[in-house]
């Protein structure tokens, strides 16, 4: 495929997961991946998307900064850097590939129920630290074996009936950090082709315009459209595993 038609498929994939991570506050993989996966060989497609990814996510902290909830967020850092290496161990040691189907499912037949319920819960009482930290945990541990580190915790914000504001000032800096740990330790394992940095600075237009245009369209959607658009997310990404 000639370069320009590759640096055209790469913005767009580039934007598309941008935006919808602007939005929601994952899923940038599993959009851009969609085409990038296509286009890229593996070795050179997951080191951009995870650096891509890390640039939304720097993006969405700055611009949600005055919604951070950093001591819970802390906690769930925590659990998520204990969960993270066990799940690195798990792959170099067992076939995950029935774990990732089965956590796929369930995802997926949790956001179909939730989209099919007619009302929505409200907040419950608060959990306490080590609940968190728990949460974090299965959130560090999952997204080593999936590459989903925001599934668990954003399925757990769903279902205590977060505010969109509370649920991405909470959630963000996890998947920030998560994401962060498992690149220098991709790092850490192989070295990173000068191709995927030549094609990061390509895509940082894109980026950032798609980061900012999510970021604009969540403030601007009320509850109900967010929480839908999460479990759509949450839906696609959970068949993309099985």
């Amino acid at each position: 495929m000639p370069d320009f038609s590759t640096n055209i498929l790469l913005s767009i994939a580039v934007f598309a997961g941008a935006f919808v991570s602007g939005l929601s506050g994952f899923a940038f993989s599993a959009v851009a991946g969609a085409i990038l996966l296509r286009v890229f060989q593996p070795l050179e497609a997951v080191p951009l998307m995870m650096a891509c990814s890390i640039g939304v996510q720097a993006t969405n902290l700055w611009a949600l900064r005055r919604n951070i909830r950093w001591e819970g967020s802390l906690l769930l850092i925590v659990g998520g850097l204990i969960g993270v290496p066990i799940a690195v161990s798990l792959l170099q040691t067992t076939d995950t590939h029935l774990l990732r189907r089965g956590f796929g499912i369930v995802v997926a037949l949790y956001a179909a129920y939730m989209l099919l319920r007619p009302t929505l819960v409200t907040a419950g009482e608060a959990v306490g630290r080590h609940w968190v930290a728990l949460i974090g945990f299965g959130g560090g541990l999952v997204g080593g074996l999936t590459a989903m580190p925001g599934a668990i915790p954003t399925i757990w914000c769903d279902m205590r009936g977060m505010p969109k504001s509370e649920q991405r000032g909470l959630v963000q800096p996890f998947i920030a950090a998560m994401q962060l740990f498992a690149i220098v330790l991709l790092v850490g394992h192989q070295d990173l082709s000068s191709k995927v940095f030549v094609d990061l600075a390509i895509s940082l237009p894109a980026l950032f315009a798609g980061s900012a245009l999510g970021v604009i369209a969540f403030h601007r959607v009320n509850e109900t459209v967010f929480r839908k658009t999460v479990l759509v997310l949450l839906l696609v990404s959970g068949i993309s595993l099985i």
